[in-house]
């Protein structure tokens, strides 16, 4: 059950009027979580600036499969249903392939390597070893590619954390839990 609103449309502030707006219309409705963040500003249009930024690195389905990966680690069931509805819809990942990026795998091993390598930044809180670090540099990515690796699993690792804590109703199909994958 939601802990907090999300806002109606004209409930909306203004500093978030226009980058709401923007997802609504690029999305075809206004998710749940987008609603409840933006009662803040700033938190919502930092978020905003950075999912702007980093729709830049990697490929799409890098991209997606991090966020699956991610978003199982830290339990955030809201983000496992976005992710997959939407990497699933575009055309950008079969079935098979959502759930193997949950489980921080992929079938290509450049993508596999960055997967797993956002996994274990994750899970070890980004203390990872010598030994994560080559294996992803050595399936061919460079320092700027970990970097921006590092910086999904950020931007993952906000929405949820702030999905986690405000539980927004669900607004996407919902995918089955990680136990029974």
């Amino acid at each position: 059950m939601p802990r907090t609103a999300a806002l109606k449309p004209e409930d909306v502030p203004a500093d978030c009027k226009l980058t709401l707006d923007a997802f609504t219309r690029a999305i075809g409705f206004t998710p749940n979580m987008m609603a409840t963040f933006a009662q803040s500003p700033i938190a919502f249009n930092a978020w905003a600036a950075l999912l702007g930024s980093l729709s830049k690195a990697l490929d799409v389905k890098t991209r997606d499969s991090i966020g699956l990966a991610v978003s199982e680690v830290n339990g955030c069931n809201y983000c496992l249903n976005v992710h997959s509805f939407t990497a699933e819809h575009r055309g950008k990942l079969p079935a098979d392939e959502i759930i193997l990026a949950r489980k921080g795998h992929a079938i290509e091993p450049k993508r596999d390597a960055a997967v797993q390598f956002a996994r274990r930044v994750i899970e070890s809180r980004g203390k990872v070893s010598k030994a994560d670090l080559k294996a992803v540099r050595d399936a061919g990515h460079t320092d700027a590619n970990v970097m921006e690796i590092i910086a999904l699993v950020a931007m993952y690792s906000l929405t949820n954390f702030f999905n986690n804590v405000f539980d927004p109703e669900k607004d996407f199909p919902v995918v089955p839990p990680a136990g029974s994958l």
